[in-house]
């Protein structure tokens, strides 16, 4: 007769995760790992973290009372993304239940405007900026840095999204009076002359421990991460040793716990300017899942739970990392078999989504010495995924 085995209540501590993405469910394998226990905070049945992650609590992230109920039984809360109000963070902070990173570090990911001004005054580098509300008063910037500058909404952007170039006021004007018929705040910036985009990843815990990840080169297309070169090539040890430094200094300067990215821009004559932050595991760490001894999951857990925290060095000289961006393929499963047959040293990751044009669905890793043939297998892979090639 089969008996219905209940399961073993879990013995580790409990880690609530707010969102249901796939950052969510790519924890749940380093939290298997170190025996902990995940709990997920998802606002819909069909996201991709419900898939791995048992134990889900469904709600929308501004009803209190649902994010109240949710954290109690938890010893710690997390995030994987950043759009929690800051009246939810206060009560949660409330509860005597350790949020980590905390409100008073979030902001800083959550408006930009707030992070300028805070990394303005601790002296650390960015570009020209001004929070403007009109095209009259982005002309005005614009007439001290010059055309074109970058306008972007203070709160709720990613993937580019709430990121204008704009060339004249004219175009300064129609998109301030966009953002005005939105209540959006808008800040403008001057636009950095980079030759290369760097992410500076590191992992901080509540009493201070610090570790520091290789400084990677990320290569954006319309506003999303196509790939991902681990080290960043091209890159001398001082400017990759500064990126350290400033992503550490933010770290501990922002009271940061858990992950924390640095984008930044590298312009021609060497000098790093601080683009955007991220205060959790980042799509610039993919890699790590493959490519380093302790992945960015894993650390973040340790982080935000006070564990020590594991060693971030790479497994191979060199990892590429290739985003799977969706197409409208009706199956993606033949397409991974057929990558995996024709090049078995690859790491191809799914996240369970629905497949959407501009959606990342996956991502692909290869690990090597040899940055041409890396790239070359990542691509390929990559283009099989989304259906541009058929052999």
């Amino acid at each position: 007769m089969n008996e219905l085995v209940s399961p073993t209540p879990p013995t580790g501590p409990t880690v609530g995760v707010i969102g249901g993405g796939q950052l969510a469910r790519m924890m749940q394998p380093a939290a298997v790992a170190l025996g902990l226990h995940l709990r997920v905070f998802s606002a819909s049945p069909q996201d991709c973290a419900n898939q791995v992650i048992p134990d889900v609590v469904l709600g929308q992230v501004d009803d209190v009372e649902a994010v109240l109920g949710f954290a109690r039984g938890c010893d710690v809360i997390t995030f994987e993304h950043e759009h929690v109000p800051a009246e939810v963070l206060e009560r949660l902070v409330q509860t005597g239940i350790p949020v980590r990173p905390g409100p008073q570090a979030l902001l800083y990911a959550q408006d930009k405007g707030e992070m300028r001004a805070r990394l303005s005054a601790l002296g650390l580098p960015c570009p020209a900026w001004r929070l403007v509300a009109t095209g009259a008063e982005a002309a005005q910037f614009a007439a001290e840095t010059g055309w074109p500058i970058v306008l972007k909404a203070t709160r709720g952007g990613y993937d580019g999204r709430g990121v204008w170039v704009v060339q004249d006021e004219a175009a300064a004007g129609r998109v301030a009076a966009e953002a005005a018929e939105r209540g959006v705040k808008l800040l403008a910036e001057a636009a950095v002359p980079f030759v290369r985009e760097l992410s500076a990843q590191v992992a901080r815990s509540p009493h201070g421990q610090a570790v520091a990840y290789p400084v990677v080169q990320t290569v954006q297309r319309e506003g999303i991460c196509r790939e991902v070169y681990a080290p960043a090539p091209g890159v001398d040890e001082d400017a990759a040793l500064e990126a350290q430094r400033i992503a550490l200094t933010i770290a501990k300067e922002l009271e940061v716990t858990g992950m924390l990215a640095v984008e930044l821009f590298q312009t021609a004559d060497g000098a790093l300017w601080i683009n955007e932050l991220a205060m959790r595991p980042h799509n610039s760490g993919h890699w790590s899942i493959d490519g380093s001894l302790t992945s960015q999951f894993e650390n973040h857990l340790r982080a935000v739970l006070d564990l020590p925290l594991g060693a971030p060095d790479p497994h191979a000289p060199l990892a590429v990392m290739a985003n799977v961006i969706g197409l409208d393929l009706p199956d993606l499963y033949p397409a991974y078999l057929h990558c995996l047959a024709r090049d078995p040293g690859l790491k191809i990751h799914t996240y369970g989504k629905a497949v959407k044009a501009g959606r990342k669905i996956g991502h692909v890793t290869v690990l090597g010495a040899d940055l041409d043939d890396c790239l070359e297998r990542a691509r390929h892979a990559a283009a099989y995924l989304r259906g541009e090639i058929d052999e």
